[in-house]
């Protein structure tokens, strides 16, 4: 394993997308962006600037083309990581982007969606395929959009990520499954996983970071929780228990 020294502000974002206004959603996220440390990676909660409108779902994809520019500005000193709600050719999908110094370095549409929920009458279903490594400045990241977590397949896919990123809008009844499912991740993968869900008055609000050595760190009542990723410690876990990851 090639030795590096990288350290990166991770930051994990908790806040309420209840709010009708797209702009004041908008607003609130890049306040909260603001806030974050410089050349941090800020993880967003899924469709946090949208919530599930499906009542104005048309107005909501053509939400996307606003909040790009923005965001596109606001990654100048940060990353940035959420899910907006996006049309492609062929249909309107949940879209994981990547807001990296003024550009879209990786995006992939949620490959498999919460039926329980009747997102399936609404959006296109992405492909497994879109879910890969990608780099950033010599970090290896994975996403892994809400309900996908439940799928172990793709735990296996983003195996050798060094940060695994999880934007979510996860139902406050399933608590327990969301911070045992990150926890694990992390554990599992031997990594550190940044997982944003909202503060909805139905969602868990459970977002947080967890270590390579599954130490578990939650927002609790912090709209925007910073920690500091350091390579060295996925290197020392990785060492001091090999399971094959790389």
């Amino acid at each position: 394993m090639t030795s590096k020294n990288i350290e990166r502000p991770l930051c994990t974002l908790r806040f309420n997308t209840e709010n009708t206004s797209y702009k004041q959603n908008l607003q609130t996220l890049l306040s909260l962006i603001d806030e974050a440390p410089e050349n941090a990676v800020v993880v967003a909660p899924e469709v946090c600037l949208t919530n599930f409108d499906y009542d104005h779902f048309d107005k909501a994809a053509d939400f996307a083309e606003v909040a790009t520019s923005a965001l596109l500005e606001a990654s100048a000193d940060k990353s940035i990581i959420l899910t907006m709600i996006e049309r492609r050719s062929d249909g309107i999908y949940n879209i994981a982007k990547v807001f990296h110094r003024g550009e879209v370095i990786h995006e992939q549409a949620k490959a498999h969606l919460f039926r329980f929920g009747g997102e399936h009458d609404y959006f296109s279903e992405g492909s497994e395929e879109e879910i890969v490594l990608f780099e950033l400045d010599g970090i290896k990241m994975g996403i892994i959009i809400c309900f996908e977590l439940r799928f172990k397949t793709l735990w296996q896919k983003l195996e050798g990520a060094d940060i695994i990123a999880i934007p979510a809008q996860w139902g406050k009844i399933r608590t327990e499954s969301f911070i045992t499912l990150t926890n694990a991740l992390a554990v599992i993968n031997q990594c550190y996983v940044a997982a944003s869900d909202t503060s909805n008055s139905d969602m868990t609000g459970m977002s947080g970071i967890i270590t390579p050595f599954g130490k578990e760190m939650r927002n609790g009542d912090k709209p925007c929780l910073t920690s500091v990723y350091r390579q060295k410690e996925i290197e020392k876990m990785r060492r001091y228990l090999p399971v094959g990851i790389e």
